[in-house]
Order: C-alpha cells, then structure tokens, then sequence
C-alpha cells in the first residue's frame, strides 16, 4: 500500500543510465534492482517523477517499459500530472531528490539510493545485500574463469 507521511519526498528519476542502462535511443537493461528500489520506495510513500530527456514516441516507450515493470510514475517529466508545459512555465523540477546517472560522482546504484535514503534497512535492504553479493561472486567467478580458461 502507497502512502503518503512527513517523511515522503518528492524524487525524480532520469531512465536511461539510471533505470536501464544507457542505450538510448534504445532501451537498455535494467539496471540492478532498479524496479524493486523503485517500488520498494512507492510502498514508502515517496512520490516519484520520471524525468528525462525523452520525448514524443521515446518518452512513451519509458513509460510503458516501466509500468510493464511494476511502476507507475506519479508524473512524467512535470512536478504534477495535471501540470500544463509551455514557454511561460519551467521545465525545473520541484524536487526533493534526484537520482542520475548524470549527477556530480555519477549513479551510485540501487542498493545505495536504497540504503542512502532508508537507513532503516528492513526486509528489502537485506534481500538487496544477498543479490548484490551474489553478483559480485558471479563476476569474480567468471573474471577468475577468464583468466584461466580465455572465456
């Protein structure tokens, strides 16, 4: 269940390098855990923006790629659905946080949004530490098997 406290922020979220991996015009692959941090953060009542780049036929590929993923933005590339863009209003964001790949140090990653903004922790914390553990074993297992073998 969504809801909406004193603690809920605002936070807008660039798509590509940031949910997926920057293909564009492409869509690329999820980016690790992105979907489940995104959901996870709607279930703690923030609202969520998307916010990019993308436009007209683009911007709406996003758009179905994320809620063919479970999220549904609270606006798209506005503060507020009902918002109505032309030359008189900003295209700034009124947000709390954001969450780029384009940002000063670059993205941080899933698992660090998460923890970065719910220190908390709880069961969706723990459950991104055993996967990001488990891909980190993966890589150095098939970097190991690289090495060894040329594959």
């Amino acid at each position: 269940m969504n809801f909406i406290n004193e603690n809920s922020k605002v936070i807008a979220v660039d798509f590509d390098g940031t949910i997926v991996e920057h293909k564009y015009p492409a869509i690329g692959k999820e980016m690790l855990f992105a979907f489940a941090t995104l959901k996870a953060l709607q279930q703690k009542g923030h609202k969520l923006i998307l916010w990019t780049i993308r436009t007209g036929e683009l911007l709406q590929e996003a758009v179905d790629y994320c809620k063919a993923n479970g999220v549904e933005f609270y606006a798209v590339n506005k503060n507020y659905p009902e918002e109505m863009l032309d030359d008189t209003v900003s295209r700034k964001l009124n947000a709390d946080i954001f969450i780029d790949d384009r940002s000063l140090g670059g993205f941080i990653g899933w698992s660090e949004v998460w923890q970065t903004l719910h220190p908390e922790g709880g069961n969706f914390l723990h459950q991104l530490k055993n996967a990001e553990a488990h891909n980190n074993y993966n890589k150095q297992q098939n970097s190991l098997l690289k090495k060894l073998f040329g594959k």
